[in-house]
């Protein structure tokens, strides 16, 4: 089975993922871009109990987390607090 890319790049290989657990309502994961500037390009809020899985990019360098959640990636797992 062959994926389509409709326009967008797809992650390099081997990007690593991370995944977040809301551990209350209105949790905010923002992702942030690469390059000389660092923006915001995407927010999410999760629910309570709600779960993200999210994945650095060739645009998205690092996430930020507002609220009480649980973390999970490579390197362990941690809770953000409110």
């Amino acid at each position: 089975m062959t994926e389509k890319n409709n326009g967008v790049n797809p992650a390099p290989s081997g990007s690593d993922y991370i995944v977040i657990k809301a551990k209350e309502n209105g949790v905010q994961v923002i992702g942030l871009t690469r390059g000389l500037d660092t923006r915001f390009h995407h927010t999410e809020k999760l629910d309570k109990g709600e779960v993200l899985i999210a994945q650095f990019t060739d645009h998205t360098s690092a996430m930020k987390i507002r609220g009480k959640a649980e973390i999970w990636s490579k390197h362990g797992q941690l809770e953000s607090e409110s």
